[in-house]
């Protein structure tokens, strides 16, 4: 049975944050051990009929297709040799757009070790059709006595190669498993190919990707069906605002039916007649203010002039210059409301640690940015909760933070210096408070917007003077399994 660890929040990740290249350095082959490639094509490529029947359900989106069947008979007809077992079966999900121009090499590398029919391209095979056809198709198999395709399905790994959305969107198709009572779970681990590689880096799998990647990534792929699970845990956000107002919505959310809130906390004042409904999942934060918006402004620059990020540094250049561009440090307050601190429209509500009823909590008037962390790692690496001592955390009624203790850290930016020192790791962050549950409540006033994001994908929130926005953040029930590659 897999040994369980958890990442802490106020572990190793000072180091991470500061070392892109140091983790690349660490990836080179120092330790003289070579991986053979027909040895790990033993080790992680499932037998042939079970690749092409799975490659067949995925693309006929039936698992009762006559070539999934034909397939099925081939194995197990008087006199065939029976298929070998790999060790550790995995599948890989690459998103080949991220990475810059090393996403179609890796792609074409990954096929060569493990067949093309364990790799799949998210441009064209998304991960909820593997979940709903490739891996029913094992799972039949299993039902119909399949003892290969059985143990294929106990021992198999996901491997995500691309940056924290595409994590987090796999990790959502995986986490339907568990609704389904389709156990277990396969565990992932990451290749890292964004920019900010946060997921990646809390779980050991580094903060970019590898210089030398030709030779590491056969290790990689060795060392994933070695190591040992923890961990994740996912929360759960719903928006409820007036109706009627347009709404650039990113991947991560979908509108939804009309959802009642929490109802053991009442709302203040007069609700609308109609609301209009968005839920998602996050992994890693949530967060509102200057933060999001800077990173609104890069994404839109990034979608219209695509040449200009190339690449993780590239992309880091152009992010340092819109935090600039968007008045986080040199504007002063009084210029414009819309630079003022959230304490202007924002109210906060929380479940706090051993408690289980609602508090309403101040909102600092000096923060301009408010995040909801899970991980260890945010903002590429960094730590801005802090290393925190026993006697403080006993002091502020908080505990030792994991990325997977059912708990998130709310903290505070104020204006760009501050935060610049925060990222840093100068200083900490301001601490607001540790919770089980937040209910964020925003009103415009002299406001029009506010700027969200969730796992770096933000999105610009229209604000009502009549009526309040509500997002409500609860933890998923079941938590997400991982390769710990620390």
């Amino acid at each position: 049975m897999s040994s369980l660890v958890a990442p802490t929040r106020g572990g190793s990740s000072t180091a991470s944050g500061r070392s892109s290249i140091i983790d690349s350095l660490r990836s080179c082959t120092f330790s003289g051990v070579m991986i053979h490639k027909e040895e790990l094509k033993k080790k992680i490529m499932m037998p042939e009929y079970l690749r092409l029947a799975m490659k067949e359900a995925i693309e006929a989106k039936d698992v009762e297709a006559d070539t999934i069947s034909q397939l099925y008979e081939k194995p197990h007809v008087a006199g065939a040799e029976p298929p070998q077992i790999p060790e550790s079966p995995l599948v890989v999900f690459i998103n080949s757009k991220s990475g810059g121009r090393h996403g179609p090499k890796l792609k074409a590398r990954l096929q060569t070790l493990m067949g093309e029919e364990q790799v799949f391209d998210l441009s064209s095979v998304k991960p909820h059709e593997f979940v709903q056809y490739g891996l029913a198709c094992l799972e039949k198999f299993a039902s119909l006595g399949d003892t290969f395709a059985k143990e294929t399905r106990e021992k198999l790994r996901v491997v995500v190669a691309g940056g924290d959305g595409t994590v987090g969107w796999v990790l959502g198709c995986l986490g339907e498993l568990n609704k389904q009572g389709r156990l277990p779970v396969p565990p992932a681990a990451i290749i890292p190919l964004g920019t900010g590689n946060d997921l990646s880096r809390s779980f050991g799998w580094g903060g970019s990707f590898p210089f030398n990647w030709k030779s590491s990534i056969k290790r990689t792929l060795d060392r994933i069906g070695n190591d040992p699970t923890c961990y994740l845990d996912s929360w759960h956000v719903l928006i409820s605002m007036p109706a009627g107002e347009d709404l650039e919505i990113p991947y991560s959310l979908k509108a939804t039916e009309e959802t009642p809130l929490d109802q053991e906390l009442e709302a203040e004042g007069e609700l609308p007649e109609k609301v209009s409904c968005y839920q998602g999942v996050f992994y890693n934060y949530f967060s509102i203010g200057m933060d999001a918006q800077v990173a609104y402004g890069f994404h839109h620059l990034r979608n219209e002039k695509p040449y200009l990020a190339q690449g993780p540094i590239s992309n880091k250049l152009i992010y340092s210059g819109y935090s600039c561009m968007q008045g986080w440090f040199c504007t002063p307050c009084t210029s414009d409301p819309g630079l003022r601190g959230l304490k202007n429209i924002l109210k906060i509500y929380i479940k706090r640690v051993n408690c289980s009823g609602w508090e309403k909590i101040p909102v600092p008037s000096s923060v301009r940015a408010i995040v909801a962390l899970n991980l260890p790692s945010y903002g590429s690496g960094r730590n801005p909760w802090g290393h925190l001592k026993p006697e403080y955390l006993e002091k502020r009624g908080f505990v030792e933070a994991h990325a997977d203790d059912g708990f998130l850290e709310i903290f505070g930016l104020k204006q760009g210096w501050h935060a610049s020192m925060v990222m840093s790791e100068i200083i900490s962050a301001k601490h607001i408070a540790q919770a089980l549950a937040i209910r964020f409540e925003l009103r415009g006033g002299s406001w029009k917007k506010a700027y969200m994001q969730m796992d770096g994908e933000p999105w610009k929130e229209p604000l009502d003077n009549e009526f309040s926005t509500f997002v409500e953040i609860k933890r998923v029930p079941f938590r997400s399994a991982m390769v710990n590659g620390q």
